[in-house]
Order: structure tokens, then sequence, then C-alpha cells
């Protein structure tokens, strides 16, 4: 997750000025009421205004401004980001990697459905380039891991898709910011001019896409000079019962992974923006409102028209002042539902006559289709609510295998005062699966319900994909005047198409020491049945070459009611191992299929349940490793890292260390404490016994801290022995780049030369970065052991730290071991196993 401080920082040049009265939780929260949700029909009808955000990451959207914008004002408005925060760091689980980018992207969806605005995600893939790859300082950088093209060609495609009239990155590209946000923003100034230029990316207008010129881009303002127009967002809205602030707010509270949301008081709040581009006038000083000099409905649309478009002028007119007679019915359901049939005869008219036009200029005609399409699918909804249809879409089994079935029933009940006229519902599903069932149209009186029963079978083996839309929809359609409308429904559960057996081995990544190996390595192979019937499976494994297993293949049967079994196998590497990686794979034959899947459950309240189906992989390299056979070590796990499971499965002596442990167990038994990342933010009854442990390093013990940020209750004065102070701001305090040049400053030291003699190779292969939240500075009686910089800055010299305290020693080191040691870097083993050895070093 990225830093909370950057986070907070850039937050108030957006938002100022809001005042200290009583704040607004959201713990707890009720769901919306009919009127709410007719309210949110009818909203967005009266203005054909749309806006865009763009950002890199799950949580960048400008939650507040987004909220005023689309729930106070009826904007259509969207937010475009690159990729699903999968380099983050999760505050409420173990994911990490592309299983915590289902949870951000959930969480963003569920975020998204508080605002109202709509998601659009560069990223479209697990392999995909363009992700979260971890922290970057230029877009530069950005933009050569992602592919500057991949990345601005999916832009380019929202923009013209979506067809926003006005742009705003959320973060300006200055040196102080992410690299992932820099390249945002430098991508969509440059895609103003771009989406609307046909002979960028032409490709994308052969299929009915078109050019699209967005009116004005806005950057977020930083100083009273940049200010070109200040909008005040605090007004209170009776219909969430919140200001749209603390609406923002209670969207945000919805990345839970992150950490995000804040309750909030009444008062003024005002987001600054600067103008930088536009196409309907000069740049002035300042604006009275954002969409000055563009069309805000079809009567502004109207008054521009020229003389080739006379005969628009007063359908367009008729057009607006019958959607806001649809707007002025509320809260009246049947009032609405009156008001709205008669304004989408009003947009039938428009559609027909602009569909036979060949007058009014190209991209005005263009816009006028596309705003009219856009009130069609309003309009549509607004009737399904007005007309008062609970419609519900129920599974009776969200997870199937290859050629199971399930009933889906669509239930459809008119708690309107009218009939529903021609209501029918049917069931779209992926190619090659087989529904059975009816959609016989049918008229619902009020008070009555319709229930639609189909079967489906899963005739394909495309499995669940996490950042596929939902595979099933129903589609429900009655008539109103004349006209058939439809509206799509989803299952309150998304199905699952999973694998008969789910594989897991355990363990899950193997670190094979050729200085002192094994004959035989323990693997056991986890299977989980996710058939519902009993089923038989054979289990092998496909090993590296000269390899073998014993037993060669193993029998399991599961009956109906059993989900899950364990079993061992003896893995038998040759002598002579190669060092380097290797990968054992379990593999499962059923029905003559070879499954080789891993399915990960991600369950939580907030976003429900959700899979990530990977390759059941067991990825293991060999390398030698050398370490006190007597080294005993105790470890204050954090809730970020895995290191000491790492650690213990490479054959270390690793104690987990307890809350009992920590305050009132001997001490003195572990020749080093390790404590992991942020431990001091994860764990309350570290910093409680803060003390106890400096104490054991007094009285001979070594104590090796890993990186925490500035603000997890890190107390510069007292909590290392000696003062050591954390950089911050903390984008300038750290080495993003993995392959940076690192210099180690005392080669002599036994931390480069016990028990492992360290090599420049040791620091190659290094994954994500080289550092985070270097220290900025510290006491004269710590030494320094390395020095590093990404290109073209002034090197750090931080990274390890050792100093002594009474009888014994205290290393912190803000390296990120963590990311090395769970990707099985060779060198971050060797330097680490050196670190925690260090007692040992004059034995």
């Amino acid at each position: 997750m990225k830093n909370l401080v950057y986070v907070w920082l850039a937050f108030l040049l957006m938002i100022s000025g809001f005042a200290s009265t009583p704040a607004i939780s959201f713990a707890e929260d009720e769901p919306p009421s009919s009127d709410l949700e007719l309210w949110e029909a009818v909203a967005p009808l009266t203005t054909t205004a749309s806006f865009m955000n763009t950002g890199a990451h799950p949580d960048d959207e400008r939650s507040q401004f987004l909220a005023y914008l689309s729930r106070g004002k009826g904007i259509e408005t969207s937010f475009l980001l690159s990729t699903r925060g999968q380099g983050g760091q999760n505050e409420i689980g173990s994911e990490l990697g592309d299983s915590l980018g289902i949870i951000r992207t959930n969480e963003l969806q569920a975020s998204s459905d508080v605002l109202g605005i709509d998601i659009f995600f560069l990223n479209q893939a697990f392999e995909d380039d363009i992700k979260d790859f971890g922290f970057s300082k230029s877009p530069e950088e950005t933009l050569d891991k992602w592919g500057e093209s991949a990345t601005y060609e999916r832009l380019i495609y929202h923009i013209r898709k979506f067809k926003p009239d006005v742009l705003m990155p959320s973060f300006r590209n200055v040196d102080t910011q992410h690299g992932h946000h820099r390249a945002m923003t430098l991508l969509t100034e440059k895609a103003f001019d771009d989406a609307a230029d046909p002979s960028v990316f032409p490709e994308q207008l052969q299929d009915g896409l078109t050019t699209w010129q967005s009116k004005k881009l806005y950057l977020p303002a930083e100083t009273e000079e940049e200010t070109t127009l200040s909008i005040e967002i605090g007004q209170y809205d009776e219909h969430y019962d919140l200001t749209y602030p603390q609406l923002g707010e209670k969207a945000r509270y919805l990345h839970e992974s992150q950490g995000m949301g804040r309750d909030l008081g009444e008062g003024s709040v005002s987001v600054d923006l600067q103008l930088v581009r536009s196409t309907v006038g000069d740049i002035p000083e300042k604006e009275d409102h954002l969409y000055e000099g563009i069309p805000y409905d079809f009567s502004e649309y109207s008054s521009i028209l020229k003389t080739e478009g006379n005969q628009y002028k007063k359908n367009l007119n008729q057009f607006q002042h019958q959607l806001e007679k649809v707007k002025e019915a509320y809260p009246n359901h049947n009032d609405v539902r009156n008001q709205a049939e008669k304004a989408y005869q009003h947009l039938q008219t428009l559609q027909s006559k602009l569909e036979k036009d060949h007058k009014l200029p190209e991209q005005l005609l263009h816009t006028l289709k596309h705003k009219l399409k856009i009130k069609e699918e309003q309009l549509t909804h607004t009737l399904f609510t007005a007309g008062q249809l609970d419609i519900e879409v129920e599974v009776e089994d969200p997870h199937l295998t290859y050629k199971d079935t399930t009933d889906i029933s669509v239930t459809i009940k008119n708690n309107g005062l009218k009939k529903v006229q021609g209501l029918t519902a049917a069931l779209s599903t992926p190619e090659d699966w087989e529904v059975r069932g009816h959609h016989k149209k049918t008229t619902l009186q009020p008070g009555q319900t319709k229930t639609y029963d189909y079967q489906l079978k899963a005739n394909s083996r495309n499995y669940y994909d996490a950042y596929d839309p939902s595979r099933i929809t129903a589609e429900v359609s009655f008539k109103t005047k004349g006209h058939t409308i439809t509206d799509e429904y989803t299952p309150k559960e998304r199905l699952a198409l999973l694998p008969e057996v789910s594989l897991k081995t355990n363990p899950e990544n193997i670190v094979i020491n050729t200085k002192d190996m094994e004959d035989t390595l323990p693997l056991e192979v986890t299977v989980e049945k996710f058939a519902e019937e009993e089923l038989t499976t054979e289990i092998s494994l496909d090993l590296p070459e000269n390899w073998q297993s014993k037993p060669a293949s193993q029998s399991i049967h599961f009956e109906a009611d059993e989900k899950e079994k364990t079993m061992t196998f003896d893995l038998l590497p040759p002598e002579d191992v190669d060092e380097g990686e290797f990968k054992v794979t379990p593999e499962a034959q059923v029905n003559d299929i070879q499954l080789t899947h891993n399915v990960q459950t991600i369950d939580y309240n907030h976003i429900g349940t959700n899979y990530y189906l990977s390759n059941a992989d067991m990825e293991g390299v060999a390398f030698p490793l050398q370490y006190p056979e007597d080294l005993k070590v105790g470890y204050v796990e954090s809730s970020f890292d895995e290191v000491a499971d790492q650690l213990i499965n490479v054959g270390m002596d690793i104690t987990k260390l307890s809350e009992q442990d920590l305050s009132t167990a001997d001490l003195s038994q572990y020749d080093t404490i390790v404590t992991g990342i942020r431990a001091y933010l994860s764990r309350e009854d570290l910093l409680l016994q803060n003390e106890r442990l400096l104490e054991y390093v007094n009285n001979g013990g070594h104590l090796v801290v890993q990186y925490n940020k500035p603000w997890d209750n890190w107390d510069a004065e007292t909590t290392a022995p000696y003062p050591l102070v954390i950089g911050q701001p903390s984008i300038k305090w750290r080495v993003t780049r993995e392959d940076a040049p690192v210099e180690v400053l005392k080669p002599e030291s036994p931390l480069f030369n016990f028990p492992n003699v360290i090599q420049q190779s040791d620091w190659d292969g290094w994954v994500q970065e080289r550092g985070l939240y270097f220290p900025m500075d510290w006491s004269s009686e710590f030494e320094t052991f390395v020095s590093v910089a990404d290109p073209g800055e002034e090197p750090f010299e931080g990274g390890i730290l050792k100093a002594d305290y009474g009888k014994g020693t205290y290393i912190y080191s803000n390296l990120v071991w963590y990311r090395q040691i769970q990707n099985q870097v060779p060198g971050g083993y060797r330097i680490f196993t050196n670190l925690i050895s260090y007692p040992y070093h004059n034995e």
C-alpha cells in the first residue's frame, strides 16, 4: 500500500477547509430505500455532462469530488486506472500479488457503487505487463515496464468509448509523485488531442468506435496561483443524509486492504483545479464553473446548432423539458414512470431522425448520438426502478465443475401500481453452455410475482476468471408505450466454474541448500475437491530431469461429502543437482483430463467470495547456503511477511514469538531475535515490550529489525537503542530499481563474510526494489555498511545499520529482504542469513 502520509498530502492538495464538527461514522450502513434508488435513477437525467478521472491504482480516485459530481450533480462520471494495485501491501490478510489485485479490484468496484461511477482498467489479465510493479520514481521507468504503446492505446480506447467532456488526472506530473501517477498524467494530457485524431490507432475506428475530443483538461491545483477554478463541494445532501465529502469517505472505507477512509464532520470543503487545456476558448485566470463553455444539457446543445441543425432545435428542447419533468415527478414512482415513458418516446424520435441525418457536422452528430444513447440507458433504468419491479436472479449452486448442472431462477415481483406488459426474461450464458427453460411473455399485474426457471449445464472448461464480469446475466424486458426496453441483472453471488480438484503443495516453494542436501525432501499435496459427486483421481508429480518421487503416483478417492485430503511424496533429487531454478508440478488425472490448478478462495465480508486460479507449481531454487547449526532465532512475525516460514523451510531453528513469549519468556535462549516488516504497527505487544527487547540486547542478545514506516509507532528517539530517524517524505527515501548498484562499504565485515562469503552476484536478480523508507538520520553509534542509489541520485548509506549496545548488537535494515526471501532470491537468503548469524562470527 502506498504510504499514508503521501496519500494524506496528496489529498490536501485537492481538499481543504472542513470544519471540526461531530464526525459521521460508516461502520454500519443501512440498505438504500426505494426512494433513494429512485432518486439515483432520475438524478442524472437532466444533464448531458460527463467527466473522467484518471489514475494508476485503486484508491487514486478523487472520491469526495466524484461523489459531488455523480451523486450531487448527476454528471456521468468515471474513473480510469492503469493497474489493480498488485504491488502493494495488504492490511487485512496475507494475500499479495495477483490475489491482492483481486481484492483491490473488488474493493474499487464496491466503492464505485457507492459513488455511482463507472470504472475502467487498462490492466486486462493477470499476466498483463500493465500492472503495479511497486514504487517507481519516474514516468519513463513506468512506461518502459508497462509498454508505452499498449498502455496508450488502451487509454485512448477508453476515452473514445466513454467520451468525457472533461478529463482530470488525480495527480500532477512532478518529481514528488509516484512514477505510476506521473505516467498516467503524462499520457492523459497527450490523449486530450490524440483521442480526436483518426490517424492515432485508426484500427479502433473499424467497429463503430469514433474519435473524441474532450473539451477541457484540469489538474489538481497546488497553489493559489495555479487555481483557475475552486469548487465548493461540502454541501449536505438530504437523500444520503451526508455531505458529499462524507459520502466520498464512505466509499473510501471500502478500500479496507489499504486502510482507507476517515470520519469527517460537516463544513466547507473546496476542490481547487487548474485548467491546462481547453477547446472552448482561451484559458482564463479564473472560471465560474466546471462546464463553462461546454453544453450542459440538450437545450444548450440546441442553442449551438447552426442552420443545418434547425430541425433538431425544437426536438432537443422538448426532450430536455420532458427529462426535467421526469425528475420533478420524484418521489412518486407512478408519476416518474408516466413521465419517463413520454421521455422515452421523445428519445426514440430523436434517435430515428439522427440515424437518417447527413447534414450535421460529423463530430456533433456522433456526440448527439452518444449523449442520446446514454439517456436511453438512464431512462431504461428509471423505468425499471419507477415500475417498482423487484428482480432477483438466484443460482441454486454457484460453484460448478465441468458437466455440472444448476437451476437458475429469475423472480420478478410487481410492487408498483401499474401492470407490466410483455414481460419476459432471457438468460445470457457463456458460449458452449447449455440452457434449458423458456421466456414466454406475460403480463404482471400489481402485486403479482412471476418466476422464470432455467437449468444450466457447464459444457466447457473455460474456468472462472476474477477479472471477467459475471458470466450469467438475466435480460429482463417489458413493453412501454409501444417500445420494448431491456435491462440486465446479475446473480447475488457470482457463478464460478472451477476445476474438479485444486492442488496445493506444502511447501509452496522450496530452497535446496546444495551445501547440505537432504537425500529426500518431503512434499505434501493437498487435494481439495470442488466436484459434488464422489471422485477418484490419480495424483502424480511432473519432475525436473533426473528427479524421482516415491511413490511415483497415488490414487485418492473422495466420497460425495468429502472435501479435502492430503498425501505425502518423497522427492529424490539427484546428488549433483544443478544450481538454479526448478519446479515440481502436481497433476491430477480426472476422467482422462489432466488438472494442474490451484484454486485460492478469497473471502471477505465487504467484497464477497472470489477465486484466484493459478498453476499449482511448487517453485524451487538450488544454491549453497551456510548457517550455524546451533543458531536459534526468535521471530516477531508481522502480518506483512512470511520470512519466518521461509527460513524454517531451509532448516533453520526459528521460533515464532507469541505475545506471551515477548512478555514472559526467557529471551536469552535466542541467539538472535528478528522483527518482521512493519511489526511495530501490526504487533501492539511488540511496542509494549520494546524496552524488554532492548534489555535483551543490552544483556548480550542480537536484534535484527526490518523496515518500518515512520508512522508505524516508530519513535525516532526511543524505539532503537540510539536515535534513528526514518526518512520523510518517503518518496525521496527509497531505491526503486531492483538492479541499482550496491557498494559494500566494509567488505571485510563479518556481515559479508560469515557464514557466507558475499559476492557482487549476490546483489543480482533482486525483486521489485532495493529498499524502502531509508533512515534519514541516525546516531553516531551506528555503523554503515552499504551504499545504494537509483540512477542519477545521491546514494543512501543507511540500508544496513549496526550498533553495539551493552553486551549485544542491534541491526536496523530497510532493504527489502522479505521480497527477496519470499521470491527465493539466493543472494537475499545469503546476506540476510549473515545478518542474523552475527553472534557466531567469532566462533
